[in-house]
């Protein structure tokens, strides 16, 4: 009998679920956003992955919720840590990962695993919302653009300008000063994303810079911080359109493990 697994990863802005099939394929997937009903945003999530893999809740036969919503997927077998299930899904898409930086909406995360995929270290920024999704959020609202454009834009300008808060609310300021000093939009933006690169980097070398280097969360679509990531580290990163879903894909990689009894080597919680 063929084996459907699915994993859903509850962030704090949304909910990413995908569905694979016994040969490990991602044959479904699903983005919704996260709102004040997260239990509700959750069933959306993996019910509309479902769909969109042609088949129905019934044929799944296992689930792991993972995430800082992960305790709201009921509806789940089993519920694994973000950090363990993003550097389960880096290796599984990128075989040579070492290290993974994870930006999500609210927080940041750099992670160091071996060839095994067993993480060694990890640091983690959540006390400052500072150089993550929300971060870009803010200061494109302060330019006026869209959240999904900033990153193109920003590899349009020709300078840097210099962006030196690293308080959400102060940044947002400071773009706005550099606005009325007549600072062209793409080259705020481009020192902006220059800064939280040289951020991100900093947070990496608390456990240890190791290519292959593997960016994963939501921001990671964002292709002008992958220039200014690969410009501050000096080497190319590890980036798919799959990023956003790196969390999800290692919950159901880690459902595989379960149904077949040989694992996971990882804290698992089992839901009644």
């Amino acid at each position: 009998m063929s084996s459907i697994v699915a994993g859903v990863d509850i962030g704090s802005t949304t909910a990413k679920s995908v569905v694979l099939n016994e040969k490990k394929e991602i044959i479904g997937k699903s983005l919704a956003t996260v709102g004040v009903k997260i239990v509700e945003d959750a069933e959306r999530a993996f019910e509309k992955a479902v769909e969109n893999a042609g088949l129905k809740k019934e044929d799944v036969n296992f689930i792991v919720g993972t995430g800082y919503g992960r305790y709201k997927v009921h509806f789940g077998q089993a519920i694994i840590t973000e950090i363990s299930c993003h550097a389960k899904g880096a290796q599984f898409l990128f075989p040579k990962t070492s290290t993974i930086l994870d930006i999500g909406g609210q927080d940041t995360k750099a992670i160091r695993i071996n060839e095994y995929g067993e993480i060694l270290d990890f640091a983690m920024n959540d006390k400052c919302s500072a150089g993550t999704g929300r971060f870009l959020e803010v200061c494109a609202d302060a330019l006026g653009y869209e959240i999904d454009e900033i990153g193109d834009l920003s590899l349009k300008g020709t300078k840097t300008v210099k962006i030196s808060s690293t308080c959400t609310v102060f940044a947002e300021s400071e773009v706005i000063s550099q606005v009325s000093r007549g600072k062209k939009g793409e080259d705020i933006l481009k020192g902006m994303h220059h800064s939280i690169a040289q951020r991100s980097v900093s947070l990496i070398r608390r456990v240890g810079i190791y290519p292959e280097l593997t960016f994963t969360g939501g921001v990671s679509r964002n292709k002008g911080l992958v220039a200014s990531l690969e410009k501050v580290l000096g080497f190319k990163i590890n980036a798919s359109p799959l990023s956003q879903y790196m969390g999800a894909i290692g919950a159901a990689l880690f459902g595989f493990e379960r149904l077949a009894g040989d694992g996971p080597k990882v804290e698992v919680e089992l839901l009644s």
